[in-house]
């Protein structure tokens, strides 16, 4: 039998054997550009925060000489630790294990530390780097996917979930990122497809790139699959703890609130010429974003992907908000089919994670086309009327320019229940521009002018002079206030002070049906 002193002896190598790599393994991962699955978790957490679960746990399989090569732990480590002193779930997958293949087990090992994350109301974070479904194991993998498929969407909305891809990522192994909230992804090193640049050639002939294919910048600014692309896992983690910064630990929580820098009653006298004279020119959001936010911080989500809409988190005097805006820098600031899924997305995480909505308004309307059209933008566009209407967080709404016809009632308007409407007196409130609007209501007239080239210029500045502003919209009540931009800051913090108590619910219901 053995003694004591020998059983602690035996432990200590165990455990000593469970968290090591062999120098090779982990020279050829550092070749890719890669870390290790015990770096990144060092990257990820405070130090000596991180607690290891199932740390022993090995394959079953003894096909194929699976039974020659078990490893304690087997191709993922998971474990809870903590980011900026709050408590997460994480897990990361081992390359250098069986090519971080998901075997039975770690389909296992996956589940319970989600399970643990929805049990404790703590963030759950994937690092993804894997071969995909473990062949030796068959259906048995393919089942552990399902598994964690399932766990993905009955913790949506309950936690907050963040998928790090930080090598590669295919075949049914996607469909876990995409369910989840935030996808990060690492130019040159990280990607994500359903079949390969093999396959795809020998089905369609289309000879293409792994980067061009499934790479960080085609997932950001192509498909939307990835909301942030960084140069490197260093960049990663920060960004990653950044973003846990503004998030709360789950939906019965509210956001974290920091001791802001800033004072509230901060005067932005730059904003009050930012907006051009003309109405055809553009300027760019992200500048009045960062005269009135908290120390001009601003974390843009899906920067590379419909870039005509804008949207991320801020701080205002110390509380998380969720911006949205329309980008007049960007085709003017038309909503089309990806910018009305990427702001109807960004819209409903925040309202399902207690985070107020501040919204920017300068939109024209909606993009014009067949391509539009016929992909859906009525289909499309009414995720955004879904998602406003649909949360129940403060809803805060600044009219900068433009807000013609169905646009302006799509981006919070009050008829969707936002709670507080502010305008400048930039702001253009109308069914269309000022021109469109007189070619229709004066169309005989200006076929029968002498001049009609002049007599639209007069009907047009006599248009402007009575709609082309924000008092008509403010007569009727649907802004509550028309504001010098400056004071914007001042304003919306005082709004979103009284927000703070705000309580509504939805009729009951299981859950709406929102046109996908």
């Amino acid at each position: 039998m053995k003694t004591t002193a020998e059983r602690l002896q035996e432990l200590r190598q165990r455990s000593q054997e469970a968290k090591s790599i062999s120098p090779e393994a982990a020279e050829k991962q550092h070749q890719r550009g890669r870390l290790t699955a015990r770096e990144r978790l060092e990257k990820l957490l405070d130090p000596d925060t991180f607690v290891e679960i199932d740390a022993f746990v090995t394959h079953r399989c003894s096909d194929f000489g699976l039974d020659k090569r078990r490893t304690p732990g087997d191709s993922v480590v998971t474990g809870w630790g903590e980011v900026n002193g709050r408590k997460i779930c994480v897990y990361s997958q081992d390359f250098t294990t069986i090519g971080g293949t998901l075997s039975e087990v770690a389909a296992e090992k996956i589940c319970k530390v989600m399970d643990l994350a929805t049990r404790m109301g703590v963030p759950c974070i994937g690092i993804n780097d894997s071969g995909g479904a473990r062949i030796q194991e068959g259906v048995v993998s393919l089942d552990g996917y399902g598994n964690i498929f399932y766990r993905n969407v009955m913790s949506s909305g309950v936690v907050p979930q963040i998928s790090i891809i930080a090598g590669p990522c295919a075949g049914g192994a996607v469909y876990s990122p995409a369910i989840t909230d935030f996808t990060f992804m690492v130019k040159g090193s990280s990607y994500m497809y359903i079949t390969g640049p093999e396959v795809v050639q020998a089905v369609t002939g289309e000879k293409v790139s792994h980067d061009e294919l499934g790479g960080a910048m085609a997932h950001s600014s192509k498909s939307g699959v990835a909301h942030f692309a960084t140069e490197d896992e260093e960049e990663l983690f920060e960004q990653v703890r950044r973003l846990l910064g503004f998030l709360p630990l789950n939906n019965m929580e509210d956001p974290p609130y920091e001791e802001p820098f800033d004072s509230p009653d901060r005067e932005a006298p730059e904003l009050d010429t930012i907006v051009p004279d003309s109405s055809q020119r553009p300027y760019d959001i992200k500048e009045v974003i960062g005269h009135i936010v908290d120390e001009g911080d601003f974390m843009e989500v899906h920067e590379h992907w419909a870039p005509n809409i804008v949207v991320g988190f801020a701080r205002l005097n110390g509380y998380p908000i969720g911006i949205i805006a329309n980008q007049p820098a960007y085709l003017a600031g038309v909503l089309d089919i990806k910018a009305s899924t990427k702001g109807a997305r960004f819209i409903r995480f925040c309202d399902a994670f207690n985070v107020p909505l501040l919204t920017f308004v300068d939109v024209p309307g909606y993009m014009p086309g067949t391509d539009q059209e016929w992909g859906g933008i009525i289909r499309n566009g009414a995720k955004l009327i879904f998602a406003y209407a649909e949360a129940t967080v403060p809803k805060l709404t600044v009219i900068t320019r433009k807000a013609y016809g169905g646009a302006y009632v799509v981006m919070s308007s009050l008829s969707l229940h936002s709670d507080f409407n502010l305008a400048w007196p930039t702001a253009e409130i109308a069914v269309m521009g000022a021109e469109g609007a007189v070619k229709i209501i004066f169309r005989r007239e200006l076929q029968a002018a002498e001049d009609p080239e002049a007599r639209l210029q007069e009907l047009v500045s006599d248009y402007e002079t009575k709609f082309s502003n924000p008092y008509a919209a403010a007569a009727r009540g649907y802004v509550e206030d028309i504001v010098e931009p400056r004071r914007t800051r001042a304003v919306l913090i005082q709004a979103l002070e009284l927000g703070q108590s705000k309580r509504e619910s939805l009729p009951p219901k299981k859950h709406g049906n929102i046109p996908l």
